[in-house]
């Protein structure tokens, strides 16, 4: 069964790029709302805990170093299916295959600097929305 939430983070290149209040616009008017949300810089720790899924891939060292050169936005939004909606709102990974209209399409420049995070599945936006929130911290 669906739960309504997820987790986002708007990555270092979209924080970077000044592309914060579009990217929450456009978030808010696909009907999301945001219970908890932070500006924060991620540890070379935290980045390594966070995507240990991906520590045996070629890509881990960058994707490291990548998520740690800057802040980026951490937060948890709430809407009846939220995972799969949130995924559709953000695209396809690589934004030449996105779709028009989509986060990724609009604001990522490549597949390794793609904008933005969304939790895969409900587990996941669990396990990544305690990684970066206190139960206190989300209303």
């Amino acid at each position: 069964m669906a739960t309504n939430r997820t987790f986002t983070m708007l990555k270092p290149d979209a924080v970077e790029k000044g592309h914060i209040g579009a990217i929450l616009e456009k978030i808010i008017a696909s009907g999301f709302k945001i219970v908890a949300m932070k500006l924060t810089q991620m540890s070379k720790a935290d980045a390594q805990t966070f995507y240990a899924i991906h520590n045996e891939r070629p890509f881990f060292g960058e994707l490291v170093a990548y998520m740690t050169r800057g802040p980026i936005v951490a937060a948890v939004l709430e809407k009846d299916n939220a995972v799969e909606d949130f995924r559709t709102l953000i695209g396809s990974t690589n934004p030449a295959d996105a779709a028009e209209g989509t986060i990724r399409k609009l604001f990522a420049a490549s597949m390794g600097e793609n904008a933005v995070h969304g939790s895969d599945s409900d587990e996941n936006a669990a396990i990544e929305s305690a990684f970066h929130f206190s139960g206190r911290e989300m209303f």
